[in-house]
């Protein structure tokens, strides 16, 4: 099992950081959770395809999570792959729909790409057939408590608290060959997120904000600081702790500095924090 960082950020621009997207590789598959402004960009960046995505998981719909949806179907649908596998809260359907179907924001550029005599033709000359397509993915609507059976892996999920009641948030945990990898989405501290992080191998946790940060009293019960998370994380027998979703202010030394130093006093395993494009193999060796 492989982590490749897709996207590190925030919706805020970051010369640094794409916001959210996440790649798992399991054998043949390549699991994408989120897919982010940016996070396309990685990808072809990261030597993979748009054609190599086999699932992509949502782990909500906030734009940072999902901006380059589109981008990502559309190209892979380009390069003639099988419909890509998506599973992500509701409305994720209508969104695709909104995209690709007859009357969605992408028809007037499907319509030309599938019915002009030049296209066509551009098309059977890469080896395709007409008449073609639209993208079609398949989607799957699905809730917290999800289960997903792949190849040789096994997905579940959980509610956690951020933007309800406008959208549903999930975590999700992936495990494969005794190996246990968790993505917490966008949350602030649970028992159920907990419960799902029990004995993980490498646990990717949202980090909003750093210790002694103030925010709105609204905010604070969903914004777990890099001192809390690491207690959550040591509590649940995490080994592995990686913070993500950095925001442009918190990219300094400085700051960098004081978080790894709050993990390091509040979780005894390996610790740190994510950036672009970096890879991490997940095992116990």
């Amino acid at each position: 099992m492989k982590l490749t960082v897709l996207g590190s950020g925030s919706p805020e621009p970051h010369v640094a950081r794409a916001s959210s997207g996440y790649l798992l590789e399991i054998g043949e598959d390549l699991i994408l959770f989120d897919c982010g402004g940016g996070v396309f960009d990685n990808l072809v960046r990261a030597g993979r395809r748009p054609s190599d995505v086999t699932h992509l998981f949502f782990s909500h719909l906030h734009s940072d999570h999902m901006m380059d949806y589109a981008r990502l179907v559309h190209a892979a649908w380009d390069e003639g792959a099988p419909p890509l596998r998506v599973f992500g809260p509701p409305p994720i359907a209508e969104i695709t729909e909104g995209y690709f179907g007859p009357r969605g924001v992408l028809a007037h550029d499907l319509r030309a790409r599938t019915d002009l005599l030049p296209s066509q033709e551009v098309w059977k000359a890469r080896g395709g057939t007409v008449p073609r397509p639209w993208p079609a993915p398949g989607v799957t609507e699905i809730a917290p408590g999800f289960a997903h059976d792949g190849d040789g892996w096994r997905l579940t999920s959980c509610e956690v608290p951020h933007a309800q009641p406008a959208l549903d948030c999930m975590a999700f945990a992936v495990e494969s060959d005794g190996r246990k990898f968790v993505y917490s989405g966008d949350a602030g501290l649970c028992d159920d997120l907990a419960e799902l992080c029990a004995d993980a191998d490498l646990l990717l946790h949202w980090c909003y904000r750093l210790d002694g940060e103030e925010v709105l009293d609204a905010m604070k019960a969903l914004t777990p600081t890099p001192s809390e998370i690491a207690a959550m994380a040591a509590q649940a027998g995490v080994r592995r702790l990686l913070l993500t979703h950095f925001r442009v202010h918190m990219d300094t030394p400085e700051n960098h500095a004081a978080a790894l130093d709050a993990l390091r006093r509040g979780f005894e395993g390996d610790s740190g924090i994510a950036a672009d494009l970096e890879t991490y193999v997940i095992g116990r060796g």
